[in-house]
């Protein structure tokens, strides 16, 4: 059912949602200072990718600089990227299929907001 509901996610905006994913790491691994950005951008990408079957948790060990960290995150990229979730959420709670998918894409807003001292793993999924 996971690999199912990856596929749908995938043709029914997944797809978009990961390029904007990769825009916003591409741009972030332009300056050394913002690198770590980039790289958050680039893990969230392949979870937002291929949702079904993770999950994500608190990385141990995540400090105060995490925090500082995704309040520069959200002012930068993150409170685009979740307007794009839930314009996508929107688009897809219009049919019966979709909104199992709209609700996946509104529970990806917290780690698209604040991705720092977060990990991806493999887990029960979003839903």
């Amino acid at each position: 059912m996971r690999t199912l509901l990856n596929v749908i996610w995938v043709v029914f905006g997944g797809f978009w949602l990961f390029l904007g994913y990769l825009f916003f790491g591409v741009i972030a691994c332009l300056l050394i200072i913002t690198i770590p950005a980039g790289v958050a951008c680039f893990r969230i990408a392949g979870y937002v990718l291929w949702p079904f079957g993770r999950e994500v948790v608190p990385a141990p060990g995540a400090g105060a600089m995490s925090g500082i960290s995704n309040i520069i995150w959200f002012l930068v990229a993150g409170l685009w990227l979740a307007i794009g979730h839930v314009t996508t959420a929107c688009a897809q709670a219009v049919t019966i299929v979709g909104i199992p998918l709209a609700i996946a894409n509104i529970k990806l807003i917290p780690v698209t907001c604040f991705p720092f001292g977060k990990q991806v793993v493999a887990g029960r999924g979003i839903l």
